[in-house]
């Protein structure tokens, strides 16, 4: 099995992904992506495989074929079957490509989506400009230069955070026009390029975007002067706008039952229970939130950071929860003494398992 081998090529994916128009793909190609070709050709040779004979073809395997496939046999226990590295619709980086590549002790691309909100936070100087720049962040993926005149628009925010956008890439144009998930916010994209833009709601199997989960209730909203927008870096997008409404959901909850919070720096959408900690003789208490499709890859995630709290709980969306093998697959991933520290929940259960934690520890002493 050469799981190495497959998490290299989803760094590659991602980061070939940034190249506005994938431009990496005229020779020569970048050092990463050669190298991850290199190996890809040297692993298919070893194994009797007809290898790749360029990047794009490499590409096209990666849309193509999935993580169980003999050349990869990524093990079911790290990724679903069937989970492939570039959207077979949207033709970027699916959202597992980019957890995959998030995988290790170095974070991939979600520590590089921490480091440039500590960037952020350390530029802002007081916690509340901070916490304000965040939440533009989270609620604003895509900016059009209308937004400028609307209401709630803060031209000290925009100051802070604009060199986290950029202009929209021509791979996300359809005929010129951009379209924007009405559920995420994130880019879309129809199944075929040439279909028109407007009309119907496309079904789920019609529109891709970045959130790959969202319901095809409503058209696509579109951006028809895509010059006039800026897109939030891809980084950010994934690890702190998708979480974005679980996240507003936990809080809610938290707010509703009257259970205070307070935002911790890292990591990226974290909260601590304020009535919990040494100063309050308990022990502390975290809430941790998460949008992430393969629960084995959450679960290391949480292993390899520093335990902040002596118990967390980690916050999903409830239709990834409700996923048959979503929790056991998480709580079989997690070494065993971490079992007891780490609750899986959603925003409904927040509350209740909150209450189920704090009942056992009472128990406990």
């Amino acid at each position: 099995m050469d799981t190495g081998l497959f998490r290299e090529l989803a760094r590659t994916v991602a980061a070939l992904a940034e190249v506005q128009g994938l431009r990496s793909f005229a020779l020569p190609y970048p050092g990463l992506a050669q190298r991850a070709l290199d190996r890809t050709v040297l692993h298919c040779l070893d194994i009797g495989e007809t290898p790749p004979k360029s990047l794009p073809e490499l590409w096209e395997w990666c849309r193509a074929r999935p993580s169980d496939d003999p050349l990869f046999a990524v093990p079911a226990s790290l990724l679903a079957p069937g989970t492939t590295l570039v959207h077979p619709v949207g033709r970027m980086p699916t959202r597992s490509c980019l957890e995959l590549a998030s995988y290790g002790p170095d974070g991939g691309v979600a520590a590089h989506a921490g480091a440039l909100l500590a960037d952020l936070e350390a530029r802002c100087g007081t916690g509340e400009r901070y916490r304000r720049c965040r939440r533009f962040l989270a609620r604003h993926p895509v900016v059009h230069q209308q937004d400028r005149f609307g209401p709630g628009w803060s031209k000290a925010v925009w100051s802070q955070v604009k060199d986290l956008y950029g202009p929209l890439p021509e791979s996300l144009l359809v005929d010129g026009v951009f379209l924007r998930c009405p559920v995420c916010g994130l880019p879309a994209l129809p199944r075929e390029r040439d279909q028109p833009v407007s009309g119907p709601p496309a079904t789920e199997d019609g529109l891709w975007c970045e959130g790959e989960e969202c319901p095809r209730d409503d058209a696509p909203e579109l951006i028809r002067d895509p010059e006039q927008a800026w897109i939030l870096r891809s980084p950010l997008r994934m690890f702190l706008a998708l979480p974005h409404r679980t996240e507003e959901a936990a809080r809610e909850a938290l707010d509703r039952a009257g259970i205070g919070h307070e935002a911790l720096p890292a990591p990226l959408c974290a909260y601590r229970l304020t009535d919990t900690g040494p100063s309050t003789g308990s022990d502390t208490v975290d809430i941790q939130v998460y949008d992430r499709l393969q629960p084995a890859l959450l679960a290391a995630h949480l292993t390899d950071g520093a335990m902040p709290a002596d118990r967390i709980l980690v916050v999903v969306p409830q239709a990834l929860a409700g996923r048959d093998g979503y929790r056991e697959t998480f709580v079989d991933s997690l070494p065993a003494p971490l079992r007891d520290r780490l609750v899986l929940t959603t925003p409904a259960d927040l509350v209740p398992d909150l209450g189920q934690v704090r009942g056992e520890k009472e128990n406990d002493a």
